[in-house]
């Protein structure tokens, strides 16, 4: 059965950026992509589609990330020392790190369910704004509770953000462009691990009449609120109501929607398919390596330069050097996304991802202070595993869970059991266990190859699941629509990316 949003649900809100009705009339004569063979056009179409929304949502996730992470920063800023009275035991700060996810665990589903009935582009414009103004007052924050109440906020509002842009990215590119697409945009986050590190050492080293920290938060949360001012007037809606694409163009778009799947035409939801999404075995096999990623994530984004420090440096080099972790797993993550891609299989590269970042943790583990170089290289391990498999994991059920509505849901319930490995990561890492960090080190390693185990049991199943609907119903054409509207990735002509 399904459900409709106003109009009955064939198109969402409009704005700027928007026809008023999906396939209006309008003239054609003048559309360049009518006369070019279908493979230019496509090429075309790709091009003008990677123009308009990958560079905003990339910048979007990009601040995004800087917002959840920037107190590993503020941390070595002096922020307990301002206003969490010192926390010498450290027990404070790992609550307002943990705050973050509490409030984004209990909000990734709904959201992005929600977000099915509203017109995409104004959906992403309201969270940046909102997680950018939660962000912006955390420099104003006098005690505990200011900032403890600006995390939950920022935790909702990232919430409903993250699931709907990997939603969203479905709308407009196929299986064989969408992981390099992913990892594009959450490669960001690396990037942002990166850059949050050189901000840091730049403002730590400004002369300013604040404390540093107030600062940090001023220069990284403005600019969300400004990039989702800006979102309202570039990013495209749905492919079959947006007026930035012409007529032509919007038909290829609705083609490519359904190739090897199909898509939903408006703000429709699938109550039958939310529910199968909660009763699929394989979206909590997808959480339990979520899990473990995110609590190796967790403990990444918050307590990197700490851990760094311990290797000897002062808190300015720690800055510095978180930098070069991150700028490495960037490229790991797009190279093996494009390589994905090209062969169409994602698990067993997320299991070696999973695996690589497990054994940067039992290098830390066990090797002594002394091998600081050995140290410091187990964080490149560490990094590059994270980032890479959980950009995979993204892209690999974008696809997998079959019908839109599944996805909307799937997607941020196993985020939402990878979320809980956030929280215990935030709690990983208390200064009292300083500076060996043993329980931290060696419960994030073996949630890794738990991680790596799960990917590896998914990506068995769906090869013998699609060998049994080849030997049942024959091999399809890979590009072919395919009816999920009642059984999504259930159909007998669906196929899965193992």
């Amino acid at each position: 059965m399904h459900h409709k949003g106003a109009d009955d649900g064939v198109h969402s809100p409009l704005g700027p950026g928007d026809s008023n009705v999906p396939g209006y009339a309008e003239s054609h004569e003048d559309d360049p992509l009518i006369l070019q063979d279908p493979t230019t056009a496509e090429k075309r179409l790709l091009r003008k589609l990677d123009r308009r929304i990958l560079p905003i949502t990339c910048l979007l996730y990009l601040f995004a990330y800087l917002d959840r992470s920037n107190l590993g920063n503020a941390r070595l800023q002096g922020l307990p020392e301002d206003v969490l009275g010192g926390d010498p035991s450290g027990v404070l700060f790992d609550w307002l790190v943990a705050a973050f996810y509490i409030t984004c665990m209990s909000s990734l589903t709904p959201c992005s369910i929600f977000s099915k009935y509203y017109n995409p582009r104004i959906w992403l414009a309201c969270s940046a704004i909102l997680w950018g103004i939660c962000s912006t007052s955390m420099a104003t924050a006098s005690g505990f509770g200011h900032l403890l109440v600006a995390r939950l906020g920022l935790g909702v509002f990232e919430a409903a953000f993250a699931p709907s842009i990997i939603l969203y990215f479905s709308f407009y590119y196929t299986k064989a462009e969408y992981g390099i697409r992913i990892a594009s945009w959450f490669g960001f986050a690396a990037v942002a691990g990166a850059f949050g590190g050189l901000l840091a050492y730049g403002i730590q080293n400004i002369k300013i009449s604040i404390p540093s920290w107030r600062l940090l938060f001023l220069v990284e949360g403005v600019p969300s609120v400004l990039l989702g001012v800006l979102c309202l007037f570039i990013l495209p809606g749905r492919p079959e109501s947006t007026s930035f694409l012409t007529h032509a163009e919007r038909n290829l778009a609705i083609e490519r929607m359904n190739r090897g799947t199909s898509g939903d035409v408006g703000a429709v939801v699938n109550r039958s398919h939310v529910i199968a999404a909660f009763w699929d075995w394989r979206v909590y096999a997808a959480g339990i390596t979520n899990f473990g990623l995110n609590c190796a994530l967790g403990s990444l984004s918050a307590f990197l330069p700490t851990i760094i420090e311990t290797l000897g440096h002062s808190p300015a080099s720690s800055q510095l050097l978180t930098i070069p972790p991150y700028a490495v797993a960037c490229l790991v993550l797009i190279s093996s996304s494009y390589a994905s891609d090209r062969i169409q299989s994602r698990g067993f590269i997320i299991v070696s991802g999973c695996s690589m970042g497990g054994i940067g943790y039992m290098i830390l583990l066990g090797a002594s202070h002394e091998h600081v170089h050995v140290r410091y290289l187990a964080t490149f391990c560490i990094a590059a595993g994270t980032y890479t498999s959980l950009g995979l994991m993204m892209a690999w059920f974008a696809h997998n869970l079959g019908s839109e509505t599944k996805r909307a849901t799937g997607i941020p319930l196993f985020g939402t059991i990878g979320q809980a490995g956030s929280i215990l990561g935030s709690h990983l890492y208390p200064l009292t266990d300083g500076p060996a960090y043993s329980r931290g080190f060696g419960v994030s390693g073996a949630l890794m190859f738990l991680a790596a185990l799960s990917a590896l049991t998914l990506s068995i199943s769906y090869r013998m699941e699609n060998a049994r609907r080849n030997a049942a119903y024959g091999e399809p054409d890979r590009d072919a629509p395919v009816d999920t509207s009642e059984l999504a990735d259930k159909a007998p002509g669906f196929r899965y990316l193992p």
